[in-house]
């Protein structure tokens, strides 16, 4: 069954739209407090955080229950919000998730390639905490509506990058 406009969604699907707004929501608002930001124990502060105000313990076993319940597709997600960042007045959405090999930059308007120049997203990665996170511009690389920008590795990585010994 169908319902039109005028007519009230059913309880339940409310009930998830709320919940999936409240949530991201929540993501949105508190993600700058898990240090160290970009990284993959700011999103296990999270999660550990979230497990916590619903009433589990810190325990590992508990953790585990608290990640099993959330179930891939709504981690996916919540993880994918808590990396991005849109800035609204330079036009521009970043997806940083540090477990992808690059930082992805997009345009909030599709076909303005002119929004990805290098200035403006030196900027954008500036105010959000990742230019010194990232390699420097010469590497970065513009694919079709995207610019692709490869993480800089740790120093204490055992990962070299190319052409490094």
């Amino acid at each position: 069954m169908t319902t039109s406009p005028s007519t009230p969604p059913e309880p339940v699907r409310l009930q998830a739209t709320l919940f999936d707004f409240a949530i991201l929501e929540l993501i949105r608002q508190n993600r700058e407090s898990f240090q160290p930001l970009w990284s993959v124990d700011s999103w296990a502060k999270l999660l550990i955080w979230l497990a916590l105000n619903c009433g589990l313990s810190g325990e590992r076993e508990s953790l585990e229950h608290f990640a099993e319940a959330l179930g891939a597709p709504l981690t996916s997600r919540l993880r994918r919000v808590f990396f991005e960042r849109d800035l609204g007045d330079l036009e521009l959405q970043v997806l940083a998730d540090p477990a992808d090999q690059q930082v992805l930059v997009l345009p909030q308007v599709a076909g303005d390639a002119s929004l990805l120049a290098a200035d403006r997203v030196a900027k954008a990665l500036e105010r959000i905490g990742l230019l010194d996170r990232v390699v420097d511009q010469a590497r970065w690389q513009q694919l079709e509506g995207v610019l692709a920008i490869p993480w800089q590795l740790d120093a204490g990585s055992d990962v070299q990058q190319e052409g490094q010994p």
